[in-house]
């Protein structure tokens, strides 16, 4: 008779968390936005096809990729109490390095780049921006702090994770996306034009109806002119 095989728990979305507990429960779903946010970043890729999403996609797997490295490398273990639930090294935190480059990225394009629909009211445009900042840095924080509430890692690992992120994020955007638009012939703008295609770096949609707008307006005018004849 064949000795039974030791199965052991898919960790990818096994949470462990206070069953007593609101918070933790609560807590217990938001640690999962990494893992949520992957194929979101998927679905924005294929249907909009915009390079900016695209570069930020990449630059999320190389994050995970760097921290797998330095896991391995510091080999530095878990809280013990983690220990009951969860196998594997703790510095730095995965989830904390993902959210800290995630919410970098993702501020730093709407600061320098993204432009908000104006209520025609400065302080209120001014004020709905910094509520988007706040946003997005409350939940990274949140997140962070889920990994500590769950057991998953020590304050020492989730602070380093989102350090590491933080500054993953910033550098990424800023030598990929910033310096190439505000210095486009510099060796930074070179390369993302040579990549880009015809569409450039916008590309995706905003291409795509702008020349379907300009070939209708050409046959609205080729109409009109057929029946002027």
């Amino acid at each position: 008779m064949a000795v039974a095989a030791e199965r052991v728990s898919l960790d990818l979305t096994h949470v462990v968390y206070d069953v007593s507990s609101h918070t933790s429960f609560v807590l217990a779903l938001l640690t999962l936005s990494p893992i949520l946010l992957m194929p979101a970043y998927a679905v924005l890729a294929v249907q909009t096809r915009e390079l900016t999403i695209i570069n930020m996609w990449a630059g999320q797997f190389f994050s995970e990729g760097l921290n797998i490295v330095l896991k391995r490398t510091f080999k530095e273990e878990r809280p013990p109490d983690s220990k009951l639930h969860l196998d594997g090294y703790g510095f730095p935190s995965s989830h904390s390095q993902y959210m800290g480059y995630f919410g970098a990225f993702l501020i730093c394009h709407l600061y320098f780049r993204h432009r908000f629909a104006s209520t025609g009211n400065a302080l209120l445009d001014r004020s709905f921006r910094l509520l988007v900042y706040a946003a997005i840095t409350f939940w990274v924080a949140l997140v962070a702090y889920s990994r500590l509430n769950l057991l998953y890692h020590t304050p020492y690992q989730v602070a380093w994770g989102l350090a590491i992120g933080a500054l993953l994020g910033t550098i990424h955007y800023i030598v990929t996306e910033h310096l190439p638009y505000r210095r486009p012939l510099s060796v930074f703008g070179r390369v993302p034009s040579g990549t880009a295609g015809p569409s450039g770096r916008t590309g995706g949609r905003e291409i795509e109806w702008k020349h379907w707008k300009d070939m209708y307006q050409q046959r609205q005018t080729s109409f009109h002119q057929k029946r002027a004849n």
